[in-house]
């Protein structure tokens, strides 16, 4: 058994000199951290998203929606009680009537929801840990955190963009029959909700991540020199000497 432990102690010291060991290691410090602070300032993260949605919405689809607004009120749908106000929510007021009295008569009103866009916001922490983790020099750590920024903010709004379209013409009665006469595909609309919700937060900042440190991993995926050197080490050690 004591014959295992020093080869046991150099795998040991290998691992702790490995960049990949260091990199999960510090990765696994950053990441609760990082989420930690997103969940903290959520209200401050969803804004941006929730000014790209709305920019978008009453842009290109003026007939459809009417106003966004940063903040909702979450509403319990059987009894109509308020449950809580969230500042990382978002209200939406569309152009589409509808029947607002189930029992009775019929009484129209202005369909308007409600959608929490941080949903599709974990992917900033991700990111966000991913490049904390990687060892680099603050400006350049600074400009991928700002640029990834950037960019998940605005997948982000495409998630919140097809949930709004989502719950307006395949929730709402109303809303699909005003999507069928305007020619819109649901099918469509459910595909990219999907594609919204399911694969870009967890992909584009693995993507990201990877095309800002191309260099970085292919150190991590080339032998380091010392687990290179442990096999000449051993034969050198295990070579018979002259003379012997």
């Amino acid at each position: 058994m004591d014959a295992h432990v020093p080869q046991r102690a150099r795998v040991d010291a290998l691992m702790r000199d490995s960049p990949i060991y260091r990199f999960l290691l510090i990765g696994a410090l950053w990441l609760p951290a990082a989420f930690f602070l997103w969940f903290s300032l959520r209200a401050q993260f969803a804004w941006p998203v929730v000014q790209i949605a709305k920019a978008t919405l009453l842009h290109f689809w003026p007939h459809l929606f009417l106003d966004v607004v940063a903040g909702a009120d979450e509403i319990n749908q059987a009894t109509g009680q308020l449950l809580a106000h969230h500042g990382d929510w978002m209200q939406v007021d569309t152009n589409v009537l509808y029947n607002a009295v189930k029992d009775g008569a019929p009484k129209f009103a202005f369909f308007d929801f409600a959608l929490n866009p941080m949903i599709y916001g974990y992917s900033v922490p991700l990111f966000a840990g991913l490049v904390m983790a990687t060892p680099l020099e603050t400006w350049r750590r600074a400009v991928q955190i700002v640029t990834g920024l950037v960019v998940l903010w605005l997948t982000q709004s495409f998630g919140v963009v097809a949930e709004a379209f989502k719950v307006l013409g395949l929730q709402l009665p109303e809303g699909t029959a005003k999507m069928h006469e305007l020619g819109y595909s649901t099918e469509l609309i459910a595909l990219a909700y999907q594609f919204g919700y399911l694969i870009l937060p967890p992909l584009v900042p693995a993507v990201l991540w990877i095309l800002f440190n191309r260099a970085f991993i292919e150190e991590l995926t080339r032998p380091s020199a010392a687990a290179a050197a442990e096999p000449n080490r051993a034969n050198a050690v295990e070579a018979p000497q002259p003379g012997e």
